[in-house]
C-alpha cells in the first residue's frame, strides 16, 4: 500500500495523490519523485560521485565481494521473496546483481539524488527506479525484503529510516543491512563519504530491534583486511588524505588478491562463522509482529 509521506494517509489516484494534504508525486527526468526539495543536492551524499562509482565498481575488490555476500543472505535467508526493495541504490550495482541471481523478482530501487537514477537505469532497465527520502517512505507491508546497503550511516535520523523500513516490510519479511563498522576506524575517508557516524554492533542491533526487527544473522565483514584497513585509516589520518572515487583505484594484481581473501572470509560466514570484528557489519532482520 502507498500512503503519502507527509500525512501519512493512503494515496488516490494510483498512488500519485494525497486527498487529505494534497501532495502529489512530481516526475522529473522520467523517475517518480517524492522529495523534489533533495533531489539535487543534500548533505548526505556528493551527487558527482555517482558516474566515477559506476567506472570502478564492477572491478573493485570491495563492492564484488560485498555484492556476492549480499546474493548469498537472500539465497539463505529469504530465497522465495518476490519483491525488494533496494534504499540508497546509488549507481544500481547491488541492484543489478540482484537482479541477474532474481530474474522473476519484483525489485523496486529507491535513490535520494536523480544523478544516481540516471546511472542505475541503465544498468537495471527492469526495475522501477524512484526518487525518495528514506525517513519518508510511503510503503506500508508492500515488500517482502527491503534493503540497505552503506546508506543508514549517511543520515542523521537514521532511527526513523528503520522504522521506515519496518513499516515497508510485509509481516514475515525481512531486512538486510550492511554498515561501516568500529568508531575507532574514522578518518578523513569516512567524512569524505559524508558518513554520520561508524556503528557499534550493539548500537546497530538496538535501534534494528527497536524498530520492530528481529535479528536472525549478523556478522562483521571485511575482517581479514581489518589489519591493513587499520593501517590504511591511520596514514590517512597522518597525511590528511581524504580518500574519494580515485582511491577506489589500484593494481589489478592487489585487487584480485583482496578479493580472494573475502572470498575465503564469506565462506568461512556461509560455514556459520560471525566475526566479531571487521571493517563493516551485516545484519539480516526479520518482521514478526506479536500477536
Amino acid at each position: 500500500m502507498l500512503v503519502c509521506p507527509v500525512c501519512s494517509e493512503e494515496l488516490e489516484d494510483e498512488g500519485k495523490l494525497c486527498g487529505t494534504c494534497k501532495f502529489s508525486v512530481a516526475t522529473r527526468e522520467g523517475f517518480a519523485t517524492w522529495a523534489p526539495e533533495l533531489a539535487d543536492h543534500n548533505s548526505g551524499f556528493r551527487a558527482e560521485y555517482f558516474s566515477d562509482l559506476a567506472q570502478v565498481e564492477s572491478a573493485h575488490f570491495w563492492f564484488r565481494a560485498r555484492n556476492a555476500l549480499i546474493i548469498w543472505a537472500l539465497k539463505t535467508y529469504f530465497p522465495n521473496f518476490h519483491s525488494l526493495l533496494e534504499v540508497g541504490c546509488g549507481s544500481g550495482f547491488v541492484l543489478s546483481g540482484i537482479a541477474a541471481a532474481f530474474p522473476h523478482a519484483r525489485l523496486v530501487g529507491s535513490e535520494i539524488f536523480v544523478a544516481g537514477l540516471e546511472v542505475a537505469s541503465s544498468r537495471i532497465p527492469g526495475a522501477e527506479l524512484v526518487q525518495m527520502d528514506a525517513r519518508k517512505l510511503p510503503y506500508v507491508d508492500e515488500f517482502d525484503v527491503v534493503t540497505a546497503f552503506d546508506v543508514i550511516e549517511h543520515i542523521d535520523e537514521d532511527v526513523t529510516v528503520l522504522q521506515n523500513f519496518f513499516r515497508a516490510v510485509k509481516p514475515g519479511g525481512g531486512c538486510i543491512i550492511t554498515v561501516p563498522q568500529h568508531k575507532w576506524l574514522w578518518s578523513p575517508v569516512d567524512e569524505e563519504a559524508c558518513h554520520k557516524r561508524r556503528y557499534t554492533a550493539a548500537e546497530l542491533h538496538g535501534k534494528m530491534e527497536a524498530a520492530g526487527f528481529k535479528i536472525l544473522r549478523t556478522t562483521s565483514f571485511v575482517a581479514l583486511l581489518l589489519p591493513l584497513m587499520l593501517t590504511s585509516r591511520l596514514r590517512d589520518k597522518r597525511v590528511g588524505k581524504s580518500g574519494g572515487v580515485d582511491s577506489l583505484r589500484m593494481n589489478k594484481t592487489l585487487n584480485s588478491l583482496l578479493e580472494t581473501i573475502l572470498n575465503l572470509e564469506r565462506r568461512a560466514i556461509n560455514a556459520g562463522l560471525n566475526w566479531p570484528l571487521g571493517g563493516s557489519r551485516l545484519v539480516v532482520a526479520q518482521k514478526i509482529l506479536s500477536s
